[in-house]
Formats: structure tokens, C-alpha cells, sequence
């Protein structure tokens, strides 16, 4: 007997790419479970299966950063600063990344690269161990949404969440709807997902000097060596710890703003108005609609 789930959760996250770098990700997750009816007459209970089996999920990958641990490029130690903290150094043909983050905000995957196939190995190991013995069997299904228009992957961080997006490097896949003077401009929208592609955006907010951040010894070694390209810095407390980030200057965008996605609508519809106001345009009139992850997102205008 087969029981199945389809769109039980949407994963955002963020992964470590050798090619580009820190990716920021949304998955959908359905679920098909195997096995033998129980004393309910039930493979397992839907309610448990949209509870239990969620709850795992996102406890494991869900607003994370996601390691590949045997990726050579890749290196993770316990912090010397903060108890419970570890620090990540990262190589990238994009740049290199350095953090340090509370050890929850790290998901360690046991492969070489992160991609749907180790991920739902990953996620499979852990669940099984967690289901009933009449359930002998069980298939995951990763799968992005299907977006007929433009999109974009970006990471981020929001200091003041009382929950994991407080994490400084989790992340979305997401489209755009540009509307100028209410006709839909998707050539505005492609230029905006050609900017915040695979993008960290950092806030003003969090902006700090070389001498404030946290990281490994062997970061700061190589931040300071001059042979790395230009670095910013960003650091801020939270619930769960104390983040700090260095990210290259060439894969970044710094805000104005908290980077929410309601405030991230708004930045770019006011981008759009001061970009007018540089050309001297006529006044024109612009409703954005960022999305944050799947199915979800604000709405912006000016």
C-alpha cells in the first residue's frame, strides 16, 4: 500500500557551489510512503505525515547553509569566539566566503556537491530512522517550482527574526512581476534577475570594519594577505547567536533596507523611480511584486 503527500513544504535555504559560489535555493518536497496497513488501517497518519515528517525536514535543511563536506574547497571548525558556533571558509570560482554562524544555521551534507540527489539522500536516511515499522519504504521528491518568466537566487540574513530567517546565509528562489505605469515590463524584470543573480544582500544596517568581524584565523589570514578581491563585512546579534559574514564585493547588493521581502519590494520599485529621475524620464508609476521563495512574497508601489 502507498500513501502519498504532494507539496507537504517548500525548503529555502542557501548551499556552498564550487562554480557560484553561495546559491540561494526553494525546493517543493512531496512524499510517498510504502508499507502495511497499522491497527488504524492506515499506512501512517496524514497528520503525522504533514507534522512529523515537516518538522523534520525543516529542522534539517530548511533556513540553512548547506556544506558539502567533501568538497575540498570547504573548510569547518569550531568557533574560538562563541560556544556553539562554527566558522566556514569557502572557495568559489565566484570569490571566497567566510562566516561564522550558530552551528544550527549549518546543515552538513555528506557529499561533494549539493544538488537534489544528495540532499534527498540526506533527508531520506534521517526520516526513515524516525518512522513506524509498518512503513518500510520511502520516496522523496525535490523539485523546483516551474517559472515560465524570469527569477532569481539570493541569500540574506534579517537580524531582527525571532525564528531561523535571523540565519545570515539562507536563501529563495523567486520570480518578479514588474509593473510599469500597470503594463507589465518584463524586460525590467530581467534586468533585476540578471542583477540578484545567485546575489547576497546585506543591509547598512549590518555593515561592519574588518577589525570587528569573527572568523577563523586562517580567514582572516587570507582577508588580509591583499591576494582576495574586495571584501564587506557584516556582523549582528541574534537569538540564536552571533552572525558574521565576508562576502566579495562583485557577488553582493547592500540595501538601504532590512532585507524583507516586503522592504526588498519596495527597493526595487524605488530604484526604478530614481532611475527615472537620473534620465529625466517622465514620472512614471511602479508596482513590484517580489516573490520569497514559492507562493509567497509582497507587494510594492510608487
Amino acid at each position: 500500500m502507498q500513501l502519498f503527500v504532494n507539496d507537504l513544504t517548500v525548503i529555502d535555504f542557501s548551499y556552498l557551489c564550487v562554480q557560484r559560489g553561495i546559491v540561494g535555493e526553494s525546493w517543493i518536497v512531496d512524499v510517498l510512503l510504502d508499507g502495511s496497513l497499522n491497527d488504524e488501517n492506515m499506512v501512517l497518519d496524514f497528520g503525522i505525515v504533514k507534522k512529523q515528517i515537516k518538522a523534520i525536514i525543516d529542522d534539517c535543511v530548511d533556513h540553512k547553509l548547506l556544506l558539502p563536506m567533501q568538497e575540498s574547497a570547504l573548510t569547518v571548525n569550531d568557533s574560538n569566539d562563541n560556544n556553539d558556533h562554527e566558522y566556514v571558509d569557502f572557495n568559489s570560482k565566484r570569490g571566497a566566503y567566510f562566516l561564522q554562524s550558530p552551528t544550527c544555521a549549518f546543515a552538513k551534507i555528506t557529499a561533494k556537491k549539493i544538488n537534489i540527489a544528495s540532499i534527498t539522500q540526506h533527508l531520506h536516511d534521517i526520516i526513515m530512522q524516525e518512522l513506524p515499522d509498518n512503513v518500510h519504504g520511502l520516496t522523496l521528491t525535490l523539485r523546483p517550482e516551474v517559472i515560465n518568466s524570469d527569477y532569481y537566487h539570493y541569500s540574506h540574513g534579517l537580524r531582527k527574526h525571532q525564528g531561523n530567517c535571523q540565519r545570515i546565509a539562507h536563501g529563495h528562489r523567486s520570480k518578479i512581476k514588474i509593473y510599469k505605469n500597470e503594463q507589465r515590463d518584463t524586460a525590467l524584470e530581467q534586468q533585476w534577475c540578471q542583477r540578484w543573480q545567485d546575489i547576497y544582500i546585506a543591509s547598512t544596517e549590518d555593515v561592519i570594519t574588518p577589525a570587528e568581524v569573527q572568523l577563523s584565523v586562517d580567514a582572516k589570514k587570507q582577508l588580509n594577505s591583499n591576494n582576495l578581491p574586495d571584501h564587506h563585512y557584516f556582523s549582528y546579534h541574534a537569538p540564536q547567536g552571533r552572525f558574521d559574514i565576508a562576502v566579495p564585493s562583485n557577488v553582493l547588493e547592500i540595501v538601504d533596507c532590512d532585507s524583507t521581502v516586503e522592504l526588498l519590494a519596495d527597493y526595487i520599485a524605488r530604484q526604478l523611480n530614481a532611475a527615472d529621475e537620473i534620465t529625466n524620464e517622465d514620472k512614471n508609476t511602479y508596482k513590484v511584486i517580489a516573490f520569497e521563495g514559492v507562493a509567497k512574497g509582497a507587494i510594492a508601489s510608487v
